[in-house]
């Protein structure tokens, strides 16, 4: 019986194969054509382009199509090759490529938002086009004809939108840093839950099917691990970015979530390892460690004629401390804390050497990632950033 092949984790530095340049302003959002040597791009430049790979090995526009308005996103369909646009004056432009990709057929234009479509989805198996915009509103077409089949007013503009074709679950994270799950059906919507872990606005979402694990992104810098299908309530932070995340990719084979940020970095997550939750912070008048009194506890400053100190808090136990028992710093990598963070001393000398091994790598990609996508097939990752530049990474391991 022959041997399975398991899928090897994206272990090495991403190796930069090409960059994509000639858009005017930032490409929005970009795809990798699976099968070819190409890239589709939608731009701020009002412009569609489909840029294939030429014998020179420069990517030049197979196809240039300008939009009466910027384009904010995209959502490409390999199967149909169906391309659905959304542009900044609220309406969606859907398109057919040819087998070729040489040519860009318009099949319909619609008006969805009253303000910029911010993310957009095209769900093969009911046939819907999901979609978020700046009017606070979620709403659903229905791709072949075009049909308004329902909306959902959200607390904020969201930017992140996720869907479950098993369960017809969508979910839709806004700008207040709330997540929304909503059940579809053909005509009508029923709110299942919110909820909200972040302190800044949620930047991105990515859902993985097959666990039933939510993550994500935000503008606080953090990325949440919501355990959706174990139905405990699980949250697992990840703190890897020193500006906000701009977007998340999963590669499910591997148990890897790919994480770039407004910083630069492309952060790979090894997913497939036992994660703690991080514990709450707990509320006390007096270090949990010394009994000395904080600056707030005036009773027990006059008892004990002491000064008050500055609270703080572990991040391993949640006790509150003062700053003379928590002098030292950790990372805790299974607690999501890649960088060193405040821990007790009583906590730092319990945190063994492999508690303190990384369970991410930490790459720099020298733009200010907006958009990523990520071709598992092939290994390939596409970043496309402010600079208006697309960059196509290999991130397949070396094979010894």
């Amino acid at each position: 019986m022959a041997a399975e092949i398991q899928p090897k984790a994206l272990t090495r530095k991403p190796v930069l194969l090409s960059k994509v340049e000639g858009s005017q302003d930032v490409v929005s959002m970009a795809a990798i054509v699976p099968k070819e040597d190409g890239v589709i791009s939608v731009s701020e430049d009002r412009t569609i382009r489909v840029w294939l790979k030429r014998e020179s090995g420069q990517y030049w526009p197979s196809i240039y199509h300008a939009m009466p308005s910027p384009c904010s996103c995209m959502s490409f369909n390999p199967e149909t090759r169906r391309l659905s646009v959304g542009l900044d004056n609220g309406s969606i432009s859907e398109f057919i490529l040819s087998e070729d990709y040489n040519k860009m057929t318009p099949v319909k234009s619609y008006q969805a938002h009253q303000g910029r479509v911010m993310m957009i989805l095209f769900v093969l198996e009911m046939e819907w086009v999901l979609s978020t915009g700046q009017d606070k509103q979620f709403t659903w077409h229905c791709s072949e004809s075009g049909q308004r089949l329902g909306g959902y007013r959200t607390s904020a503009g969201a930017c992140g939108l996720q869907f479950d074709v098993e369960t017809r679950h969508v979910f839709i994270g806004d700008h207040s840093g709330q997540v929304t799950i909503l059940k579809l059906e053909q005509e009508n919507c029923s709110l299942v839950t919110t909820f909200k872990g972040h302190t800044g606005g949620v930047t991105a979402l990515c859902w993985d099917p097959v666990q039933r694990v939510l993550f994500s992104g935000s503008s606080d810098h953090s990325i949440i691990m919501w355990d959706i299908g174990g139905r405990k309530g699980t949250a697992i932070e990840l703190q890897g970015h020193n500006d906000k995340v701009q977007c998340l990719s999963y590669a499910p084979h591997t148990r890897q979530l790919i994480s770039c940020g407004a910083d630069g970095g492309i952060v790979i997550w090894n997913m497939d390892v036992e994660r703690q939750e991080t514990p709450e912070w707990l509320d006390s008048d007096s270090c949990q460690k010394c009994d000395q009194p904080f600056f707030w506890n005036f009773k027990q400053m006059w008892d004990s004629k002491k000064i008050g100190l500055r609270q703080h808090h572990c991040r391993k136990c949640g006790k509150a401390v003062c700053g003379k028992c928590s002098s030292k710093r950790s990372s805790i990598p299974l607690m999501g804390f890649e960088f060193e963070v405040r821990v007790c001393d009583s906590c730092h000398e319990s945190i063994t050497d492999e508690e303190r091994a990384p369970t991410a790598t930490f790459h720099d990609s020298k733009h200010n990632i907006v958009h990523v996508h990520f071709d598992a097939t092939r290994g390939w990752l596409l970043t496309s950033g402010t600079d208006k530049i697309i960059k196509l990474w290999d991130m397949t391991p070396v094979v010894s």
